[in-house]
């Protein structure tokens, strides 16, 4: 640094060892008045560990354990939890969008790692609206008051006409 530039810093006379004013450490600023670890000390290991810190978080439970597991497993467990989230969704298609991209993301999975023994399965769109329907039906089942059903009992009957949500349509010009 030139003169000038030690001068236009605002450096040139002091020692090495002062500190600058303006700058004031983050305590100050208030920076750390919400951390919740200021002023704690570091609970460090006996030997050298690079990764103490994560494995204390994972340790303590601050850190959800599933986000590090590889994505085949991950869809692996969301395939076999899949009946708890069919029964959350609410119509057909949701479910057809639900199953359509569960599939795309297993197809990625296989083509970024072509050669891995463990492989999750792809499911069907047909297959996912048959089981919601199934799960739809056993929920009904469960809480429908038990005894005569009121409605027609012939199967054969023809369902009643579905009323439009656009009735001002209905007029003939």
């Amino acid at each position: 640094m030139d003169d000038r530039d030690q001068r236009a810093a605002g450096l040139r006379d002091r020692a090495p060892g002062d500190r600058v004013p303006g700058r004031r450490g983050p305590r100050h600023h208030g920076d750390m008045s919400e951390n919740p670890y200021a002023g704690k000390p570091l609970n460090l290991p006996d030997h050298h560990d690079p990764d103490w810190w994560i494995k204390q978080r994972i340790a303590s439970g601050e850190i959800d354990v599933e986000g590090l597991l590889p994505v085949v497993v991950l869809l692996r467990r969301e395939h076999e939890r899949r009946a708890e989230t069919l029964i959350e969704l609410r119509d057909e298609r949701s479910v057809r969008e639900y199953a359509a991209d569960y599939t795309r993301r297993v197809h990625e999975d296989r083509r970024e790692h072509p050669f891995q023994s463990l492989i999750a399965p792809a499911w069907d769109e047909q297959d996912a609206v048959d089981q919601w329907r199934a799960l739809r039906a056993a929920r009904v089942a469960e809480s429908a008051p038990h005894g005569p059903q009121p409605g027609p009992t012939d199967e054969s009957a023809p369902p009643a006409p579905r009323r439009r949500w656009w009735p001002w349509r209905r007029r003939r010009l």
